[in-house]
């Protein structure tokens, strides 16, 4: 696999992009990973989930960035402004998800980053995210873009018998 990652914008979903999405989410699901699926997604999930984001996206209330290595999916994450009137300054990030033979490649850090700049380029006030609390690298990744811990629910999230912290982070735009 080449090692140059290429963050792109999602300009439409089809069901190529679809596939490869869900053969990412369901793989990583699979593996433990903390992505909010116990189980993995089905395809038709993963397709009406692109293709919510993809509308807000064009509509200027959200984000949908991929990750290619070469022309392989490798890589996606979003972000979704807050539907409620009082909290629409503000926006969540969610779901990224870097395929595991391409992790280490610092295809993370770039779909992060641009989900960010894409976030604040969109006049977003607070950019906010939850992740598992076992999840470190994800933790010190978010710390190092600035994201800082607002809040933890202790055992909140369960996994069959294991429970694990809920960490909220923000990332403060208006500072």
């Amino acid at each position: 696999m080449n090692s140059a990652v290429e963050i792109r914008d999602a300009d439409a979903v089809d069901e190529s992009l679809a596939g490869a999405a869900h053969a990412i989410l369901a793989e990583l699901v699979s593996g433990g990973a903390a992505l909010g699926w116990v189980d993995p997604p089905s395809k038709p999930e993963i397709a009406a989930l692109l293709a919510k984001v993809n509308a807000a996206s064009q509509a200027g209330d959200g984000a949908l960035r991929l990750a290619y290595s070469g022309d392989r999916l490798v890589g996606l994450g979003y972000w979704l402004r807050y539907e409620r009137p009082t909290h629409r300054p503000h926006a969540d990030l969610e779901k990224v998800a870097i395929a595991s033979d391409a992790q280490g490649l610092g295809a993370g850090r770039l779909l992060t980053a641009a989900l960010v700049d894409s976030a604040r380029e969109a006049g977003i006030e607070v950019l906010t995210l939850d992740a598992r609390g076992d999840n470190a690298n994800a933790l010190r990744l978010y710390r190092t873009l600035g994201f800082r811990e607002y809040g933890r629910l202790p055992d909140f999230v369960a996994v069959g018998k294991r429970r694990y912290d809920k960490v909220f982070y923000m990332l403060d735009f208006r500072d």
